[in-house]
């Protein structure tokens, strides 16, 4: 049950206050009163911060009349609409018995709301009491029935009797400092150590990471992992995900994902022997130029992309790729080459000076660039900065638009 305090948002016209104040600068709504209606003005400018930021990671939740916003961290962590949809997309293809679900970690139940849609029940696990409280009041406006909640730790969760048809678990970092996460061992709960008694809990498992985790790092230390999916939203990495069936004792798939919201997905997928054994040509530049998405960038599909469509590299450690006739539907980003010029010291006049700039494996960064050939952003065109096998290139090209 939410706390009085949390309890007094949402009374009707401290809920009108907050959807006609959207906008509003909190700092200095904080600082001209204590309180607003009877209620302390920070707790009100916390909610105006919540729902802003809802605005296009949680529309559903945005939309939704008595919503109650969690502290900023608890937001900036759940999954994204988008990216909880997929996951139950996933779940529907690869899980046939769908009786009983548990979110070992729920936080601010993104997650454990998409699940409640295919499974007959879904029981959310969080150890922080206020976060269940809100949680529970935000299914309850989003009409969600079959959700039961519990104010307790994974560990304690899985230490009785119950089997569950599906296990979801989202550890978080223990360092919060820490600036790149390399190993499952450092989260918490710690799904390593949990793993066995994880598997007698269930058949299918999904641990979700941070998109920092090293793939190949997290495949030595988990077992039975039949799908590694690498999911992003517009061409941002957000999260890795390790699907894990007990018993499976094939190579993981690895899946590349790219989640477009105005277009239809890129999907890429392929398995690490694939990546392995895959060959691929090396050239310069030629008419058009490919980068892939995020997503298969972060899952090292660096050969098995150039395979695949076919395209040959421009260098080892230069993750680009040219053809001479334009291949439709890559995964990525496509270009077509205006100017092609080997030495960066002539390529003073650029026909236009507003332009965006990008590098892959060159020595100046996009704002050396800008800084010393006098550019800005914008504009219709694009300057790539590229090694080749042999030389370095500065390539004017302007970018394909595909198909929605």
């Amino acid at each position: 049950m939410l706390s009085d305090q949390l309890q007094s948002i949402l009374k009707k016209e401290v809920q009108d206050f907050i959807y006609l104040n959207e906008q509003l600068d909190e700092n200095k709504l904080i600082l001209s009163q204590r309180e607003l209606k009877s209620v302390p003005t920070t707790l009100i400018a916390h909610q105006i911060t919540g729902r802003r930021k809802a605005k296009y990671k949680l529309p559903t939740w945005y939309a939704t009349p008595q919503i109650v916003y969690p502290p900023s961290l608890n937001l900036e962590q759940s999954s994204s609409e988008a990216t909880a949809e997929y996951k139950r997309q996933f779940l529907l293809r690869h899980i046939s018995k769908r009786a009983k679900a548990i979110d070992l970690t729920g936080g601010f139940g993104i997650d454990t709301f998409f699940f409640s849609k295919i499974f007959d029940h879904v029981e959310y696990v969080e150890r922080n009491e206020e976060l269940v409280a809100i949680t529970e009041n935000n299914h309850h406006q989003l009409g969600a029935t079959n959700i039961s909640y519990h104010a307790r730790s994974a560990e304690e969760m899985i230490s009785g009797s119950t089997h569950w048809d599906f296990i979801y678990i989202d550890p978080s970092r223990r360092d919060e400092q820490a600036k790149k996460l390399v190993r499952l061992s450092d989260t918490q709960p710690n799904v390593v150590e949990l793993q066995n008694a994880l598997l007698e809990k269930s058949d299918h498992i999904l641990v979700k990471t941070s998109p920092l985790l090293d793939i190949q790092a997290a495949l030595r230390e988990l077992k039975f992992v039949k799908t590694v999916t690498v999911l992003s939203v517009d061409n941002e990495c957000k999260e890795l995900l390790f699907f894990i069936s007990k018993n499976s004792d094939s190579p993981p798939t690895i899946e590349a994902v790219n989640i477009l919201l105005a277009k239809q997905n890129q999907y890429f997928e392929f398995t690490l022997e694939e990546e392995v054994l895959a060959s691929v040509s090396f050239s310069d530049p030629l008419h058009f130029i490919y980068e892939p998405n995020a997503s298969i960038l972060k899952a090292g599909a660096f050969k098995s992309i150039a395979q695949k469509f076919p395209l040959t590299k421009l260098s080892k450690s230069t993750h680009l790729y040219t053809s001479s006739h334009l291949i439709e539907n890559f995964p990525g980003r496509s270009f077509k080459v205006i100017k092609l010029q080997p030495d960066a010291s002539d390529f003073a006049n650029i026909p236009q000076r507003q332009i965006n700039v990008t590098t892959r494996n060159y020595p100046l960064s996009p704002e050396e660039i800008k800084k010393k050939y006098k550019l800005k952003d914008g504009g219709d065109q694009f300057l790539i900065g590229c090694s080749g096998e042999n030389k370095k290139f500065l390539i004017l090209a302007a970018v394909i638009k595909q198909r929605p």
